[in-house]
């Protein structure tokens, strides 16, 4: 009897141990009724690769899904609509080489406007500009809408933290230092970003000690 319950007892505990990292790995994957910021993640990415997900609301629907069984299908995985790892590695890697190429363009749009008038309400290099009519105008020119007023660039995107900071990312500010977003510009790489400045015009800063004072956050569009 009592060896019998010991071979009952190790049976059920190699068991355990067994379905213990299915249940893991499956908490990582994404799949219908998922919903959060790695929805968000993976609407954004099939969406820049063309695979339309629908709006970036979060939440894992039938048109995420549908967007991710073409997305396997097209790079020879599975098409079961779940994003495991291999369907993750295989999305960052393509989406990585898209990314580095919009980015470079709307940098490249960017630096071409270098010195160009600053003015109050302006949107376009016959009139000038402000700063959130230069990035609005700067992402137009790669084929991204943005809102028109810099508070509200804010909303847009995917929050990114300043040590994630990559070319191509909106860096907003509150240069009244109330918490409240009133100047944006666009990062371009070593420590520096681009800007419609009110004494400059459109030109270059490096994040010295007065631009983290005033720095609230990044959002990646692209």
């Amino acid at each position: 009897m009592k060896r019998r319950f010991t071979l009952f007892f190790v049976a059920f505990a190699f068991l355990i141990l067994c379905l213990t990292p299915i249940a893991q790995a499956s908490d990582n994957m994404l799949k219908m009724g998922s919903t959060g910021s790695s929805v968000v993640e993976l609407q954004i990415k099939l969406s820049s690769l063309g695979y339309s997900a629908g709006t970036a609301d979060g939440i894992f629907g039938p048109k995420t899904q549908a967007a991710v069984k073409t997305f396997q299908s097209s790079t020879s995985l599975t098409p079961d609509g779940i994003v495991g790892p291999l369907t993750q590695n295989a999305l960052n890697s393509a989406y990585a080489k898209v990314r580095t190429t919009e980015a470079n363009d709307i940098v490249s749009t960017a630096q071409k406007y270098y010195g160009y008038p600053y003015q109050w309400g302006g949107t376009s290099p016959t009139t000038g500009f402000d700063c959130s009519g230069f990035t609005k105008y700067v992402f137009a020119q790669n084929g991204i809408t943005l809102p028109r007023i810099s508070r509200d660039q804010y909303t847009v995107g995917t929050s990114v933290s300043f040590s994630n900071l990559l070319p191509g990312d909106l860096v907003f500010f509150s240069c009244s230092k109330s918490g409240i977003v009133d100047h944006v510009g666009i990062y371009i790489g070593n420590n520096q970003f681009i800007n419609a400045s009110s004494s400059k015009g459109v030109t270059a800063y490096t994040f010295g000690t007065y631009w983290k004072s005033v720095y609230l956050g990044a959002k990646r569009v692209v």
